[in-house]
């Protein structure tokens, strides 16, 4: 037993030399890989994440400046027409005339009131 031991201890120790020798360069080429793939991720964040949902917050953002009297809007799912542009709030007029305020963040889609008075003349009324 002590002979097979005696025998084999130079090629565990070479084996670990190598090893050690060998591991600097693939610590290395790890490395590249781990921050080239961090970059991936990174781009494909931005491209895919960051970058439509900059420009949908930013057309908000312009919809909600330029909402006038009269434009109809809707908020957390209510709908009303503008009667008031305060600015940090809204005053809102639903359809029994009852009165509300809103913040304008909360707004999530605005209809100019231009817009709307051609969309109502161009569709029919039925009378059943």
């Amino acid at each position: 037993m002590k002979k097979a031991l005696y025998y084999s201890l130079p090629l565990f120790l070479s084996a670990t030399l190598f090893a050690e020798e060998a591991a600097p360069a693939a610590r290395q080429q790890s490395m590249w890989q781990t921050l080239m793939m961090i970059g991936i991720a990174l781009l494909f964040f931005y491209l895919i994440l960051w970058r439509p949902e900059q420009k949908r917050r930013k057309k908000m953002q312009d919809l909600r400046s330029r909402m006038s009297k009269g434009d109809r809007v809707t908020a957390m799912g209510i709908i009303g027409t503008i009667v008031r542009v305060d600015e940090a709030t809204v005053i809102l007029k639903m359809v029994d005339g009852a009165k509300i305020e809103v913040l304008k963040n909360a707004i999530s889609d605005v209809q100019p009131a231009a817009e709307q008075k051609s969309t109502e003349t161009s569709s029919p009324q039925s009378s059943d």
